[in-house]
């Protein structure tokens, strides 16, 4: 089993409100290790995210755990572009709908669990995109409800300006009125029949 004492060369990569990153290697791998932030301003949103990392990597979502503790978990690196990245660089329809669908498919499986992300009205920096593999980032806020909102919250996130915009440029068609309504309908029941009729307002 993999422990903390095995990675080697550990060095700081990116610093957030509530953790902080660091890179290092296991056989011939990159590692990351998140860590607690002695100064966290939310205490025990590590600890959160290694459980909910727990019942949702079973699922294939969010970043592989090879080791955790109280204060802090690892994972091997994740590679790709951030999703707003991808989008402004991708240039081709078939794959930013083919992402779009594969994200919208993990939103649709964390509805289902009962777990709410919180982030996915504004998820530029919690998507990571690899041709077409998609990582989600950043399971601190999750938590159970009887009514999540993964699905709707990233439908709204594609009525953005900036998203729309894009799209448009792309030749991806949709319209704002007919997603409004598909959400609402999927709000009410969360089906699958409702969630497919909200995927398929952009085509």
């Amino acid at each position: 089993m993999v422990t903390l004492s095995d990675v080697t060369g550990l060095e700081q990569f990116d610093r957030g409100q509530r953790g902080e990153l660091m890179v290092g290697n296991f056989s011939g791998k990159r590692v990351v290790v998140k860590k607690e932030r002695a100064d966290s301003p939310a205490p025990g949103s590590i600890a959160n995210e290694i459980r909910f990392l727990k019942v949702l990597n079973d699922k294939k979502i969010g970043p592989q755990l090879l080791f955790s503790s109280k204060k802090y978990f690892g994972y091997y690196y994740v590679t790709g572009r951030f999703f707003s990245d991808f989008l402004d660089r991708c240039g081709s329809k078939e794959k930013i709908l083919l992402v779009v669908a594969r994200i919208f498919n993990q939103c649709f499986v964390l509805d289902t669990l009962g777990i709410n992300k919180e982030e996915m009205h504004h998820p530029h920096k919690h998507i990571l995109v690899d041709k077409y593999k998609v990582v989600m980032l950043d399971f601190e806020r999750c938590r159970y409800t009887d009514d999540p909102n993964n699905v709707t919250q990233f439908s709204s996130y594609l009525l953005s300006s900036f998203v729309s915009e894009l799209f448009k440029e792309e030749g991806i068609r949709f319209s704002r009125s007919a997603v409004i309504s598909a959400a609402k309908e999927y709000k009410s029941d969360f089906s699958k029949k409702g969630f497919e009729k909200l995927v398929s307002c952009w085509d």
